[in-house]
Parts: C-alpha cells; sequence; structure tokens
C-alpha cells in the first residue's frame, strides 16, 4: 500500500496473463535432470592409491580417517550404520579401546538397536575379552530382555566356555520373561546334553503351564516314553486330558495317547480311549481320530465289521471327488486301488470302464500319461486277479486301438501287450503287434524291445533284420551300430561285423563319433589285428587331431608284445608333437608333453628324457582386453598361456633373452674386476705415503691420509637401452627389468661402498698404532 501526498492510498497494478493455454512443449522433471547431469563438465577423478611407509605417515591417515568419520557422525548421529564403520576401522586398527568408547557413544545415541548391541558383543568375543562381552550381553537382555537374539548368543558363548552354572542361571532368567517356544526347547536341550534328565521334566512342568497347548503336552509325554518313564508318560497324559476337560477337547491328544499305549500293548485302554474321544468330539471334527481307530482295529480287531464302514465311508468321498472332477485320474486311481481289495469283480470293471471313458480332452502326450495307466491297471487286473485271458486281449487291443498313433504313441502299452501274448504262449500274435508298432509309430523304445525278445528267443536273424530296420529309421545312433557289430562278434562272424563298423564310421551324421571309433578299435584290438587297428588310429587322426587320440594310439602300440615297441610309440608322440604344434589348444599340446614325459621316464634313457624335458613349455601370466556384448570396454583379465621352446614365432624373443642375460652377467664380473683393481691401487699409494711422511706428526698425517684416502667417485656404468625382444621374457614387462637392473646396480654400488668404508677403517687404525711406536721412540 503506497500513500500519496493528498493523503489517497493506491494499491499496485497486479500482473495479468493473456493467454493461459498450456505451452506446446512440455518440460519433465526427468528431462531437466537429464541435461543438468550432461551439463556437469568436471569429472573429479577418483583419488589415489595412498603407500604408508613410516610411522608418521600412518598417524596423519588414521587423524585423517578419524577426522572422516567423526564429521560423518557429526553430520547425522541417529545413523547407526556410521558409528559401526567407525567402530570396525577401528578394530581392525587393533584399537580395542577406541572401538569400545565409539560403541559406547553410539549407544547413547540409540540403545534400542540391536544390531549395534550384537556388533559390540561379537568385537569383545572376537578379541577374546570375555568379562567385557558378558558385560555387554548383560546390559542387552536387561534393556532389551525380549530379543531372544541377544540370550540364545549369550548362552552359546557361556556354553561354549564351559561355564555350564552360568549358562543355565542366563536360561533361569530368561525363562522369568515367558520366552517363545523354541527359547523352552533350547534349555530342555540344553539340560539333556549334560545328562540332567529331572531338571529338564521340571522345566516342562513349567514350559505346559506357560505354553498351554496339546502338542507341548505331548511333547512332555514323548519326553518322558524317550527316557524310559512309561507311567510319568501315562501319568501327563491323563493330567493332558483332564486339563483340557470337556469343553476344550482336541482329538490330536487322544490321537497320540492311544498310540502311546498301542506301543505298550495295553489294546484294551487303546480301544477305551478311542471310543472316549469319539463319544465326546463331534464327527466332522473326528476324521484323523476315526482313521487311527480304523486303522487300530485292522491291527488288532475285528476285520469284516471296521473294514465295511471304510470302504463305505472312502468310497462316498471317492465318488464325490471324481464327480466334481472326472479328470482327476489321482482320484480314479485312489478309488480302483479300494475297490479292487474288496468288490467283486463285475463292480470293479464297471468302475474301470467308468475311469478310461474319461479320455483327455487334448491329443496331447502330456495329458494322456495318467490316463494310460488306467488301461495299464486295468489289463493287469483282468489278466492277474481275473484270470481272464481274453479279456485282457481285449482291453489291449481297445487302448491301441484308441491311442492317436500319427501325433504320439505310447511303446510301453506295445510291448506290454506283446509280453502277455508271449505269457499266453502265442508268440505269432507277439509278433504281430510289435510289427504294427514299428510299422505305425517306430521308436527307439519299440526296437529295442523287440530285438532284446528275439535275442532271448535266440532267433538271430530276425535280430540282424530288425537291426537293419532300426538302422534305416535311425542310422545316427552309435549305440546302435554297436550293438550289431557286438551281436556279429558274438556270433563268430568277425567279417560281418567289421563291415558293420566300415558302414558306420562312413555315415556322414553320428551322435556319438568318438564312442564309435573306440568300439571299432577295440574289436581290431580283440581280434589282434594290429595293423588294422593302426589303419583305423591313420584314419582317425585324417579327420580329428585330437590330442586322446595320439595318447591311445601312442599306449596301444606300447602294449603290443614286440620289440620295437618302445621305439613306435617314441615315433608318434613325435608325430603328435609335429602335428599339434598348429593347435590352437595349448592344453591340449601340454597334456601330450606330459604324457610322453611319463613315457620316457618309464622306458626312455637320459637323452630321450631331457630332449622331452626341453619340449616342455613355460606356464607365463598375461592379460587380455575384455570387450562386453554391447562392444564396450569390459577391462583386462589375467589368463594362462604357455610358451613352447620350438615355436618359431618365440625363437627372436627367447634368443635376445638369452643375449640380454649374457651380457648382464660379463657386465657384473667386470664390475668385480674393477674393484680389486681399485682395492690394490689404494693399498699401494698407502704404502708410498708411510716411507715419505715418517718424520711428521701423527695428527697430521692422518688429516692427509684422510683426504688422500677419500673414495674416487667411480665411473658411472652405461647400460644399453633394452631391446624390444629382451623386453619380454615369460611375459616380464619392462617395469620388472628396470626394476631388476636398478636393484642389482644398487646392491653393487652399495657393497662397493661398504668395501671403501672398511678399507678406511682398518688404514686408520694402521696410522694410530704407528703415530704411537714413533712418539715412543722419540721420548727414549
Amino acid at each position: 500500500m503506497a500513500s500519496t501526498a493528498a493523503g489517497k492510498q493506491r494499491i499496485p497494478k497486479v500482473a495479468k496473463v493473456k493467454n493461459k493455454a498450456p505451452a506446446e512443449v512440455q518440460i519433465t522433471a526427468e528431462q531437466l535432470l537429464r541435461e543438468a547431469k550432461e551439463r556437469e563438465l568436471e569429472l573429479l577423478p577418483p583419488p589415489p592409491k595412498q603407500k604408508i611407509t613410516d610411522e608418521e605417515e600412518l598417524n596423519d591417515y588414521k587423524l585423517k580417517k578419524r577426522k572422516g568419520f567423526e564429521d560423518n557422525i557429526r553430520k547425522n548421529r541417529t545413523v547407526i550404520s556410521n558409528w559401526i564403520r567407525y567402530a570396525e576401522w577401528e578394530e581392525s586398527l587393533k584399537e580395542i579401546q577406541r572401538a569400545r568408547s565409539i560403541y559406547e557413544r553410539a549407544l547413547d545415541v540409540d540403545h534400542r538397536n540391536i544390531t549395534l548391541w550384537l556388533k559390540y558383543a561379537e568385537m569383545e568375543m572376537k578379541n577374546r575379552q570375555v568379562n567385557h562381552a558378558r558385560n555387554i550381553w548383560d546390559r542387552a537382555i536387561t534393556i532389551l530382555p525380549r530379543v531372544n537374539q541377544f540370550w540364545y548368543k549369550y548362552t552359546y558363548m557361556e556354553e561354549m566356555l564351559g561355564n555350564v552354572a552360568g549358562c543355565r542361571q542366563v536360561f533361569e532368567r530368561w525363562m522369568e520373561w515367558e520366552p517363545e517356544l523354541q527359547a523352552w526347547h533350547s534349555y530342555i536341550n540344553f539340560e539333556l546334553r549334560y545328562k540332567e534328565v529331572e531338571k529338564a521334566r521340571t522345566i516342562y512342568e513349567r514350559f505346559v503351564i506357560v505354553h498351554p497347548e496339546v502338542k507341548n503336552w505331548i511333547k512332555y509325554a514323548h519326553f518322558e516314553e524317550k527316557h524310559g518313564y512309561i507311567t510319568h508318560g501315562r501319568k501327563v497324559f491323563e493330567r493332558a486330558v483332564e486339563f483340557f476337560g470337556e469343553e476344550h477337547v482336541d482329538e490330536n491328544l487322544y490321537v497320540a495317547f492311544a498310540r502311546f499305549e498301542e506301543k505298550q500293548k495295553e489294546f484294551e485302554r487303546v480301544r477305551v480311549i478311542y471310543k472316549f474321544a469319539l463319544d465326546r468330539i463331534p464327527k466332522q471334527q473326528a476324521q484323523e481320530l476315526f482313521k487311527n481307530y480304523t486303522m487300530f482295529e485292522k491291527k488288532f480287531g475285528d476285520r469284516r465289521g471296521i473294514e465295511d464302514v471304510i470302504v463305505s465311508k472312502r468310497r462316498f468321498q471317492y465318488e464325490e471327488e471324481v464327480k466334481a472332477n472326472p479328470h482327476n485320474y489321482d482320484a480314479w486311481f485312489d478309488y480302483l486301488r479300494l475297490v479292487e481289495n474288496d468288490a467283486e469283480p463285475d463292480a470293479v470293471r464297471e468302475v474301470y470302464e467308468r475311469a478310461i471313458a474319461n479320455m483327455p480332452p487334448i491329443q496331447e502326450k502330456r495329458h494322456w500319461r495318467r490316463y494310460i495307466y488306467l488301461w495299464i491297471n486295468y489289463a493287469l487286473y483282468e489278466e492277474l486277479e481275473v484270470k481272464d485271458p481274453e479279456r485282457t486281449r481285449q482291453v489291449y487291443q481297445a487302448c491301441l486301438d484308441l491311442i492317436p498313433h500319427k501325433k504320439f504313441t505310447f511303446a510301453k502299452m506295445w510291448l506290454l501287450y506283446a509280453q502277455f501274448e508271449i505269457r499266453q504262449k502265442n508268440l505269432q500274435g507277439a509278433r504281430r503287434g510289435l510289427g504294427a508298432a514299428i510299422g505305425k509309430c517306430p521308436k527307439n523304445k519299440l526296437f529295442k524291445g523287440y530285438i532284446e525278445l528275439e535275442l532271448q528267443l535266440r532267433e538271430f536273424d530276425r535280430c540282424r533284420k530288425l537291426y537293419e530296420k532300426y538302422l534305416e529309421y535311425s542310422p545316427e545312433n552309435c549305440t546302435t551300430w554297436i550293438k550289431f557289430a557286438e551281436l556279429e562278434t558274438i556270433l563268430g562272424d568277425t567279417e560281418r561285423a567289421r563291415a558293420i563298423f566300415e558302414l558306420a564310421i562312413g555315415q556322414p551324421r553320428l551322435d556319438m563319433p568318438e564312442v564309435l571309433w573306440k568300439s571299432y578299435i577295440d574289436f581290431e584290438i580283440e581280434q589282434e589285428e594290429y595293423d588294422n587297428t593302426r589303419g583305423l588310429y591313420k584314419r582317425l587322426l585324417q579327420r580329428t587331431q585330437h590330442v586322446k587320440v595320439w595318447i591311445s594310439y601312442a599306449q596301444f602300440e606300447l602294449s603290443i608284445d614286440s620289440g620295437d615297441r618302445v621305439q613306435r610309440c617314441r615315433q608318434i608322440y613325435e608325430e603328435a608333437n609335429k602335428g599339434l604344434r598348429s593347435c590352437e589348444e595349448k592344453e591340449e599340446r601340454l597334456m601330450l608333453l606330459e604324457s610322453w614325459r611319463d613315457y620316457e621316464q618309464e622306458f626312455g634313457s637320459l637323452s630321450t628324457r631331457e630332449r622331452v624335458r626341453k619340449l616342455l613349455p613355460e606356464k607365463v601370466k598375461r592379460r587380455r582386453k575384455l570387450t562386453a556384448e554391447d562392444g564396450s570396454d569390459a577391462g583386462w583379465e589375467e589368463y594362462y598361456d604357455y610358451i613352447f621352446p620350438e615355436d618359431t614365432a618365440n625363437q627372436p624373443n627367447l634368443k635376445l633373452l638369452a643375449m640380454a642375460k649374457m651380457w648382464k652377467k660379463q657386465q657384473q664380473q667386470e664390475d668385480e674386476d674393477d674393484e680389486d683393481e681399485q682395492a690394490q691401487e689404494r693399498e699401494k699409494d698407502d704404502d708410498d705415503e708411510e716411507e715419505g711422511e715418517g718424520g711428521k706428526e701423527a695428527g697430521g698425517e692422518e688429516e692427509k691420509e684422510g683426504e688422500e684416502t677419500e673414495p674416487r667417485p667411480r665411473e658411472a656404468l652405461v647400460l644399453p637401452p633394452p631391446t624390444a625382444g629382451a623386453a619380454e621374457e615369460n611375459t616380464y614387462d619392462d617395469r620388472d627389468d628396470d626394476q631388476e637392473s636398478s636393484t642389482s646396480s644398487e646392491s653393487s654400488t652399495s657393497s662397493d661402498s661398504d668395501s671403501d668404508d672398511d678399507d678406511k677403517k682398518t688404514q686408520g687404525k694402521k696410522k694410530e698404532e704407528e703415530g704411537k711406536k714413533r712418539s715412543e721412540s722419540e721420548d727414549d
């Protein structure tokens, strides 16, 4: 409000927005944040790694870290993680007193933080401060008595320390707070570990009063039974029945009581308990009780009457289930199992017919897997229980007609039908069924079952025909080729078996070619056709240069009982080494050389062993760059590589490396020679000075000798720069070579300086003695 000279008041004008429509381009908060992030021009690099070399730097580092921790705490005192990190850091420096002080300060801030108490106590226990740990646990359980974790850890610590009395005292303090069930069980188990059964019984008495539940009374009774106190156990059950009365009765209590008496062979008491419970518990709440009662009567009572009750009740239950879901085949199985035991065959057949009428709605095999077992059980029931083979045959045929073989089939059904026909001595019917199965829907299981059947019947010609059909159906199945060849081998027709193997290895596609080749080679070895075996190995090596093939070839030659077997084996190893030079898998080449070395250790001479030893590679560590899936740089990784002396690519580097080592040895030898010459020259100079300065005083002589015996500056040793080849040996860096050369030069210079200091001391002593002698002679 502004006032004019005339006394009038004037209201300031408010700016009016003419266009209140929204802007065409809307800017979101996300866009603002993204632009702010993109305009961050100054990206601070991470701080460098710090190496601490002396105590002063360590103290500075500690001061800096402590200041950082204290600043964090001062900014936000309620963040307990800052306190814990601070204390753990002090603990890592073995500053236990400081860490303790930090924990105490943190407890002043938040004394109800469970993690803080646990970390504090664990620190004291870790550092074997037992009394401090006890003090902390006592404070924790006093302040937070409802945190069970404190009690568990406190009692565990006392028990581990062997303080049983202290542990029991802690448990007693805990039980005063009436904790949960597990705490009582822990106390009871603790007493039982030390064979204190009476004390455990006392704890149980308090337990069932604090937690008056049925399961706790049952546990109490089982405890008494387990330790052989049968009378006590019976009294516990009786007290429980009186305690709960008729208002809070529970069937589980009576079931447990009855089972207890059943174990004691008190069958009349069991029957009385069941009847007493059934009279007082409603029927809808006594299902488990009724079930156990009927099971008991099945074992020890009138079987007929009880089973009628059970069957009628359960049949009604199953009928309800299958009406609710006709495709619940598990319910049908249970229903059929029930009626098979008690009903007449006609009633069982009726239930089976009703069950198999519920076909799966979809023609997918996973929906038919359970359904097909209804047919199998039906057929087995007709065959084994009713003894009606004709009806069994009709069941099998109806099932096979029902299955949609063009989409899927069940080989087990065909095989069961064939086995049934064989049991009925109808071999032609069995063959006819299996032949129809192979014609309609060939499967591996069908072929295997048919072949096994003919093998048992010793019909080898039929087996050959079946194998031929099988291989026409699945020519890539190596197991079939091997079994076919084994059959011919057993029959003594080795040429036919060899021809089968040749056909097999000539197939363009095989599922397990290595198994097939191994079987062929083992076959030739078994026939002692060693030339054929060598030919097979050579043919196999033309296809693959796998190291295991070479090793197997060498071991084969070594296993032959001949005079030149050692030479042949060595020749194979040499060929394998040449063949694997171009192999990228260096581990395979190393495996070959190790096998060769083991061979030479057993059969070779010193020269051959040395030769193989020189061929062994050197294991080095290298680095390679990693690339992520999106093409970005993923860092570096270290890996082990092998450098083989035979590799021509590595020869120049190895030669340069050897030359560098020789040059280094020569330089060291020259340095030693120079040091010897300088020492001799110093000795000559000292002798000349002593002769020329006989009449001078000892002090002046010492000064001059000190001046003359000052160490001369050594000529600097100029090293040539490292070559590119010598810079890398066993993947050493240039940095490693520089460090080695620098350390060697430092050691040589330090040894020179030490030798010069020793020479000075010895010369000074000699001259002092000579000066004393001269002074004595002048006095005389």
